[in-house]
């Protein structure tokens, strides 16, 4: 038996799990990038601003390498971004490393933009590989949230609340989901549309799964401390009869998560993108200067400590 055949197993398994060899490329570009401003002066094309521009675009392709590698969800972004500075050191560096660093990069680059997730079958497959089988993930440590927007929203509707004001649903949120994670989702997500999304602070993004009546299902995970949305529409899409709620404006606050299954709109009203957990993914970190206008997706859950509104209604067809 070879040795270190454990390790060698969760290391396969890790490795198969994002672009692995195109990370490495671009760790190894960078560093031949940053090595060579270190070559004897005789033999460089130009130092200066050569020098400095190997030493970022060196720095900058070693830390898309490691992005590829802890969050592969981003390897869209980043693997362009890679593809983008391995070009161009062609020009402010040294010949891009002697043309070693930009090959390198370019590749790197190319394999991380094309490599495609294992489904969940094969990813398991490539876990049981050797004598050991590596644990699934325990569920995170529960959360007190609040229930699904429709939930939370038509119940403070019934319940004749304020229509500025929707009450906060905690218990339910927390009752619904067990102490494990959010509640179960719909069978099929309402359709959610909206003139303006604008998140407040940072938000972070990601992609899980969440639980439903036909199995869990992969969503986009957008988290925030706040989100404000202009012209609100939700319209249900299980047939039949269908219900719907209507705002002028609706604000989301406190550790506010979105559970999309599709997410559509125009960044800074400009350029206009479509993200989905197995197309193109929402980026990992969000600035809180971004907003987004024409925004049309498809909500498995919202959960959120409070849900501020103006103009509720309620639609039914």
């Amino acid at each position: 038996m070879l040795p270190l055949t454990r390790h060698r197993a969760r290391l396969r398994a890790w490795r198969r799990q994002r672009p692995f060899w195109g990370g490495l490329l671009l760790v190894l570009a960078g560093t031949e990038l940053l090595l060579v401003p270190l070559a004897p002066v005789g033999v460089l094309v130009g130092l200066g601003l050569g020098g400095i521009a190997a030493l970022g675009i060196g720095a900058a392709l070693i830390v898309a390498g490691l992005f590829l590698w802890w969050l592969p969800q981003a390897r869209a972004y980043v693997s362009v971004h890679a593809l983008l500075l391995s070009v161009l050191s062609f020009v402010v560096t040294n010949l891009g490393g002697f043309f070693v660093g930009a090959l390198l990069g370019i590749a790197g680059g190319a394999l991380a933009f094309g490599w495609t997730p294992l489904r969940d079958a094969e990813a398991e497959e490539a876990e049981e590989e050797g004598p050991y089988r590596r644990s699934p993930d325990a569920p995170g440590p529960p959360r007190v949230l609040a229930a699904a927007l429709p939930v939370a929203l038509v119940a403070a509707l019934a319940g004749g609340a304020p229509p500025a004001r929707a009450a906060t649903a905690v218990a339910a949120g927390a009752g619904a989901s067990g102490g494990q994670g959010p509640p179960a989702a719909a069978r099929t997500p309402p359709t959610v549309t909206t003139s303006l999304f604008a998140p407040r602070g940072f938000a972070l993004a990601g992609v899980t799964e969440v639980a439903t009546v036909d199995g869990p299902r992969r969503v986009l995970v957008l988290k925030m401390a706040a989100a404000s949305l202009r012209d609100y529409r939700l319209r249900t899409r299980d047939g039949g009869r269908e219900y719907g709620l209507a705002a002028r404006s609706l604000e989301l606050r406190g550790d506010v998560t979105l559970y999309l299954t599709r997410f559509s709109g125009c960044i800074e009203g400009l350029l206009c993108v479509t993200f989905s957990p197995d197309g193109l993914p929402a980026p990992p970190v969000v600035p809180p200067f971004v907003f987004m206008t024409q925004v049309s997706a498809e909500q498995a859950l919202v959960t959120s400590d409070e849900i501020v509104t103006d103009g509720l209604r309620l639609e039914a067809s």
